[in-house]
């Protein structure tokens, strides 16, 4: 005889609309009269809904979902009143019961749906808008292009959100990625010619000089009738600068030695209960990643700190460390970890979600001057060392050696690491005047300002009201104040200065939690519940 259970009978989700039929404890209930469905069989199902409750069929579309909802509200209700008078102990354990995966699962679309309806009612008032854009792969092969949306309303109302997730089968071309970008852009019904610039990872694909992504957007905008900047993400910029510093010949010891305590099992126990016996300050040393953005600072930060204790264990193994009794090679160590830990510093002041272009374009500002400052203070005769702690320490721990000497070399590459900086952010050297009249207005002499700003801004130096106004209001403040009539074309320059992304860091952080949410136990998530639940959680 042929068993039910063998058929392999599920509840299909679509029954909730069709049918207002759901899923509890293995049974399939009606939602209306709370009869149960022996056998999960869909004309079991149709036909106890025809018999009995047929004239719900008048319902369709929105009307019919929101009878839905009601219906499982009523459930819910009558459930918890029903545990409220047999066993009211026990209330918060049901209250805390876990929804069916399908339920979550439609909510989860129900918020995103809204989110999107929000963004798209909010899209309509943007006077100007910028996207960033980068492209990852996922667990599945399936290339990944997140694009993110700041715009800013008459009122200077700043709004960054997630604008679109597009899936890419094929290939990720600078055209292909259009084709995505603008499909999104349409979608939301926004205005070509508003858009003020895109920014981006640098790829090839999104920055090449006649197929890229921000040249053919760019190009687009042009045709619309506005006009668009194109911009490389100032911490993708300030990751490669660090990486001019290369100093292999410190590197490479100190990555074989990590790797050598941590390839191997056995050798990590015992280094780990070495530090332990001895009371060292850290408990292991750092694996050093790549492509994440600290990883190379803080793995030498810890390695400076242990080295009296990885020269003892590596000795007890039979491997020393030559280069730890080097006084020149540990001189170099020291300023390797403590240039890292500025570049580390200027890194982490760059991140951060709604920052506007000038505050980042402050920060490496005055890490430029910084660097003059070190390079100053190291070439001369008596070099100062205040701000590398890790060198001091050698130099004073070696003063016979006269490491000192060696300054000169230090200064020669910081200066070649400034030239560095200089030579990669001139996009956003490009649009310095325009960033300093936004951030300082009363510091631009007129004469030196856009034509159309000129008299506006003779106005606004003439106003000691305002000038005050500057001074006790954030800069966002101070412009959403200004009178729209008499001001207009500096409000419009900075209602496009707000609109820029100045990195691509909402992206990043974003495809972390896309790395989080479909890993190697959920490869099956479709692209469009990762786009729900992306479009959530930014």
């Amino acid at each position: 005889r042929r068993k039910v259970d063998s058929e392999g009978r599920r509840f299909q989700d679509r029954w909730k609309v069709e049918y207002f039929f759901t899923e509890i404890e293995n049974h399939c209930v009606c939602l209306i009269c709370q009869e149960t469905v022996a056998v999960y069989k869909e004309f079991n199902v149709k036909r106890h809904y025809q018999s009995r409750h047929s004239t719900y069929d008048k319902l369709t579309g929105h009307d019919r979902s929101e009878k839905l909802k009601q219906l499982e509200a009523v459930l819910i209700e009558c459930v918890m009143k029903m545990v409220e008078n047999i066993c009211p102990e026990k209330k918060q354990e049901f209250a805390n019961i876990c929804l069916a995966r399908n339920t979550v699962a439609r909510r989860i679309e129900e918020i995103s749906s809204d989110i999107k309806r929000q963004l798209t009612s909010k899209g309509v008032d943007f006077d100007f808008f910028s996207i960033a854009c980068d492209e990852s792969t996922d667990l599945s092969d399936t290339a990944q292009l997140l694009i993110f949306m700041r715009g800013v309303d008459d009122e200077m109302n700043v709004t960054e959100e997630l604008l679109d997730l597009q899936s890419l089968t094929d290939q990720t071309r600078g055209k292909d990625l259009f084709v995505s970008v603008s499909s999104a852009i349409d979608d939301m019904k926004l205005p070509w010619n508003k858009v003020t610039g895109i920014i981006t990872d640098g790829a090839p694909a999104m920055v090449g000089e006649r197929s890229g992504l921000s040249t053919l957007i760019c190009n687009k905008v042009i045709e619309e009738g506005g006009k668009a900047i194109k911009l490389h993400c100032i911490i993708h910029q300030q990751v490669l600068c660090a990486k001019h510093l290369k100093y292999d010949h410190v590197m490479k010891p100190v990555l074989k030695t990590i790797n050598f305590i941590r390839s191997k099992a056995l050798c990590h126990r015992q280094f780990k209960q070495f530090l332990l016996d001895i009371q060292a300050e850290y408990e292991d040393v750092l694996y050093h990643n790549d492509v994440r953005w600290l990883s190379r600072g803080s793995a030498l930060q810890r390695f400076y700190s242990l080295r009296k204790e990885i020269g003892e264990f590596l000795e007890t193994k039979g491997q020393p460390m030559r280069e730890l009794s080097d006084p020149i090679w540990l001189a170099d160590l020291g300023f390797l970890v403590d240039i890292t830990k500025h570049l580390n510093v200027l890194n982490t002041s760059l991140q951060g979600k709604d920052a506007a272009v000038n505050q980042l374009y402050s920060h490496l500002k005055a890490f430029g001057t910084k660097l003059q400052l070190f390079i100053r203070q190291l070439s001369q005769t008596q070099p100062n060392t205040i701000h590398f702690s890790a060198l001091q320490e050698i130099m004073n721990s070696f003063p016979q050696d006269n490491i000192s000497a060696q300054t000169s070399r230090y200064a020669a590459d910081i200066a070649s690491l400034a030239g560095e900086f200089k030579r990669r952010f001139q996009d956003f050297a490009a649009i310095e005047k325009e960033i300093s009249l936004f951030s300082s207005p009363f510091s631009v002499d007129p004469e030196d300002a856009p034509d159309q700003l000129q008299l506006e801004l003779i106005e606004l130096h003439c106003d000691s009201e305002l000038r005050s106004r500057h001074q006790q209001l954030s800069l966002v403040n101070f412009y959403r104040q200004l009178d729209k009539s008499r001001f207009q074309e500096i409000r419009t320059l900075a209602k496009k200065m707000l609109s820029l992304f100045g990195s691509t860091y909402m992206c990043e952080k974003t495809f972390s939690a896309m790395n989080f949410n479909k890993n190697r136990m959920r490869t099956r998530l479709s692209d469009s519940h990762l786009r729900d639940i992306l479009r959530i959680k930014t």
